[in-house]
């Protein structure tokens, strides 16, 4: 019985970041000597224990052979004659496909060492295309790398093009798509997710109400880059600089895809694109089986956006509906995220993105101001039902328009 560490572990020692968590590939071994050992069974598909004292995870060495369509149809084959090489070609990139004994010796037969030095993500072999789920982690792998400018290997890339026009892609399913994405959303570039699953072909089966955005122009004076779906992707990277939250970032990459749809002889302008986008969310949120809090901030955002960029010629009275539409009154927390997004959309242009952005100011003292109205005291003076609602309006929108000035 040998261990060796294997995968993310290895890759990120190497990139000199910190390891967190620590996989084990066992070889020369079967689960009844795992047991008593007195590690612990808990894979269910294939034999996975976990340490009797360190509580990490050990995988027997096994092969994999494809058994029917999508990213399930594996039969694995664990047993001790398993070599690590044999278990380490199943792996899909040559970066994640380097082991170590735990003397510290690196075991790398696929060149990811090489790969990892010259910045690239490279298919270890062609079973790679058996696994639609693949091409979501390369994307994702190239966002969380984006900061060393790793680049797919033009055989990769040409590997997942044939994959999706096969039809591979399409076995996905919604869940998975939705965890693959919302980890890329994570990450420090996601944008870089996107692009890449873009230059396969992959967006426009998964995310066509994204993929159609890119070649559709802007108005200039407004939009330095011109390019929609280039809009989008700097303001999901500009999302994920001001905030952590990947509601945020799903907000900004969905707000505006009413855009996608404008009629061509209406280019490049796009009146009444939020109301147009916000079935497209719905749409692609129920499509992907999105949290309903992701979905909701999407909505808003897709729907008020532009409230926000005017927010500074809004009338009182207007101020104090778009408040209300937003639950700002009872969800100041969501509000916030709201003018992150929203934020994000301002800074998301060619040559804005260190511009003073007033909006967001103008929009927290409205609430502030309209929010220290007591409507408790409405009551003592009489006032009831509608009368005290009434009221209330009338008094905050008088405190908006003070704090106006």
């Amino acid at each position: 019985m040998k261990a060796y560490l294997v995968g993310g572990c290895v890759r990120d020692r190497l990139l000199g970041l910190s390891v967190k968590d620590r996989d084990w590939v066992v070889v020369g071994t079967t689960p009844s000597e795992m047991l008593t050992q007195g590690f612990r069974q808990v894979g269910k598909d294939f034999p996975v224990f976990l340490h009797p004292e360190t509580h990490e995870e050990y995988a027997l060495a096994r092969t994999e052979r494809k058994t029917a369509p999508g990213y399930t149809g594996f039969e694995f084959h664990a047993a001790p004659d398993v070599s690590l090489e044999d278990d380490l070609q199943r792996r899909d990139l040559t970066v994640n496909a380097m082991a170590e004994t735990p003397e510290g010796e690196l075991v790398d037969p696929y060149g990811g060492l090489d790969d990892l030095t010259h910045r690239v993500l490279r298919h270890v072999s062609p079973a790679f295309a058996e696994d639609p789920v693949r091409i979501l982690r390369v994307a994702r792998f190239a966002a969380r790398f984006a900061q060393w400018d790793f680049t797919v290997a033009p055989e990769t890339r040409a590997l997942m093009r044939e994959m999706v026009e096969s039809g591979e892609v399409d076995a996905l399913v919604p869940e998975r798509v939705w965890q693959e994405t919302n980890c890329a959303l994570a990450e420090a570039k996601p944008s870089r997710f996107f692009e890449v699953l873009r230059e396969c072909g992959a967006l426009a089966r998964l995310f066509p109400e994204v993929d159609r955005l890119f070649g559709v122009p802007q108005p200039r004076e407004h939009h330095p880059e011109v390019d929609s779906g280039v809009h989008v992707m700097l303001v999901v990277d500009q999302a994920a600089r001001l905030s952590e939250e990947t509601a945020v970032r799903f907000a900004a990459l969905v707000h505006d895809l009413g855009k996608g749809i404008t009629p061509r002889e209406e280019w490049p302008r796009h009146i009444d694109h939020e109301e147009r986008g916000v079935p497209l969310v719905e749409a692609l949120c129920e499509r992907l089986k999105v949290p309903n809090e992701y979905r909701d901030l999407g909505i808003l955002v897709t729907r008020y956006h532009l409230h926000y960029f005017r927010a500074a010629e809004l009338r009182p009275g207007t101020m104090l509906k778009t408040l209300q539409a937003l639950d700002a009154f009872r969800r100041p927390e969501r509000f916030e995220l709201f003018l992150l997004a929203c934020e994000a959309d301002a800074r998301g242009r060619t040559g804005w993105e260190q511009r003073d952005i007033p909006e967001g100011r103008i929009m927290r003292n409205a609430l502030q101001a309209a929010a220290a109205v007591d409507g408790a005291a409405l009551a003592a003076e009489g006032l009831s039902g509608k009368a005290i609602a009434a009221r209330l309006a009338e008094l905050r929108t008088q405190a908006i328009a003070a704090a106006a000035r």
